[in-house]
């Protein structure tokens, strides 16, 4: 069984041989190693994957809570490899009804196998679609519709999460938050072609630069962005010359986008993908 162990806390020494010798302990093979520090926030950062028999998972959380108790870190043991029960997910939201919808129609369809066990949001558009399908709601923003990140952390926790869905959710969470959730847990759609047309209107800026092939992008969310190792799925459309720009995104925000994110999710909670030193890899 693989499992992954993330830890983030106040930056000191000794902080990772505490979790690597716990993992070792119990003969378990060390498989990737992570570390960063903060320093502007003198925060450490670290994943761990580890491969051990499923019957000693109990055993390796144990230990990692005994680590976190020596460290002062924030430690989550999580495996992939999910028997019994469905893959748990959030889903983040903002603006935009057409991927959370297409998500949730999939998943009551039997096209994901997955289970939706909340909602998060830092605006109240949304609110309606957690509505239909029975979703606990949790707005997580002021009025100025800045979320609080460490809120959203302990929602999931509290749910048990095993990944959280950005469904064009239009905020970018915080280092810590990613790094406590990194490994391949956190699942990004962004409305453009990555890594040609990064940023927040690759519509326009494909629009611009004379396109007329569109798409977007269902990717891994790591820490520390990288250049585009992490892409699970992509899905294109082609326009012809002289559609107006309101016309090319209608159809990529109603048709394109919800398509490319469900069939992202569907490939991760399939266990056909995975993240691994930063990149995807296919499951064999």
């Amino acid at each position: 069984m693989q499992i992954i162990v993330t830890a983030v806390g106040p930056d000191n020494r000794g902080l990772a041989d505490p979790i690597v010798h716990s993992a070792t302990e119990l003969g378990a093979n060390i498989a990737e190693i992570q570390m960063f520090d903060h320093d502007e926030q003198s925060v450490f950062s670290m994943l761990t994957r580890v491969e051990l028999p499923p019957e000693q998972l109990g055993d390796l959380t144990e230990a990692m809570k005994i680590a976190s108790q020596a460290t002062g870190l924030s430690i989550r043991t999580w495996t992939p490899d999910i028997v019994g029960r469905k893959p748990r997910l959030a889903i983040c939201v903002t603006y935009r009804p057409e991927t959370p919808l297409a998500l949730l129609r999939a998943i009551r369809d039997g096209v994901v196998k997955a289970e939706p066990v909340l909602m998060i949001s830092n605006r109240e558009k949304c609110r309606g679609i957690a509505e239909q399908f029975d979703l606990p709601w949790h707005n997580v923003a002021g009025p100025d519709g800045i979320p609080d990140d460490t809120r959203i952390v302990d929602l999931c926790d509290e749910y048990n999460v095993d990944y959280i869905v950005l469904a064009r959710y239009m905020r970018v969470l915080s280092p810590v938050s990613c790094w406590k959730f990194a490994g391949g847990r956190i699942i990004n759609l962004h409305h453009g072609l990555l890594p040609s047309f990064p940023g927040i209107r690759p519509y326009h800026e494909a629009y611009a630069s004379r396109m007329l092939t569109y798409g977007a992008t269902c990717h891994f969310i790591v820490p520390e962005l990288d250049g585009g190792n992490q892409i699970i799925n992509q899905s294109t459309f082609t326009i012809p010359h002289g559609l107006p720009l309101d016309e090319v995104i209608r159809r990529g925000q109603e048709d394109n986008e919800p398509n490319c994110l469900v069939e992202g999710v569907r490939r991760v909670v399939d266990g056909e993908v995975h993240l691994h030193f930063n990149r995807v890899t296919a499951n064999k």
